[in-house]
């Protein structure tokens, strides 16, 4: 560490190095371990400054695996642009191995189907979860229900709802 960088990073606070930059505009960080002016040590530290700030507008997979990784401390070194180019190319890959293979599961069955092999698979909706107590059973409703041969005036109250 040379003695100017120190130097600052006594005088104005915290100097960040500059370590990379993803595809997606995210710019990452390293603070290197130090020592402030009262002499207390703190821990090297590693950032990423969002290509978009806003808070609210994050989402899963704005920030790449390997740099996830790094920001983690689960890897000492920063991501290579080659390791980045060859881990997407292969995540590329296995999306078009899934898909084909998908379309040929989706063919055998349509085939199996044609012949009577197999029956097709009902398609049928439940409400709920299958552990909770309820599931499966009719659900009481609070509204009224009646039919204008058996309606008597007076003869529903609603609950009180307390």
């Amino acid at each position: 560490m040379s003695r100017i960088a120190g130097l600052l990073r006594r005088t104005f606070g915290i100097v960040r190095e500059h370590v990379g930059t993803d595809h997606l505009g995210n710019k990452y960080y390293s603070i290197p371990e130090q020592k402030t002016w009262t002499g207390r040590q703190v821990r090297a530290k590693r950032m990423v400054e969002a290509a978009n700030p806003a808070e609210y507008e994050y989402m899963e997979g704005n920030i790449p695996i390997e740099w996830e990784a790094w920001i983690r401390g689960r890897r000492k070194e920063p991501p290579s642009i080659e390791e980045l180019m060859m881990n997407e190319s292969q995540r590329n890959e296995i999306k078009l191995k899934a898909m084909e293979l998908e379309e040929k599961d989706l063919a055998l069955q349509a085939k199996e189907h044609e012949e009577g092999l197999v029956a097709t698979p009902a398609r049928t909706v439940a409400k709920g979860h299958a552990s909770a107590a309820v599931f499966g059973k009719e659900e009481l409703s609070e509204e009224p229900t009646s039919t204008a041969n058996k309606f008597q005036p007076g003869s529903w109250m609603p609950t009180s709802k307390k």
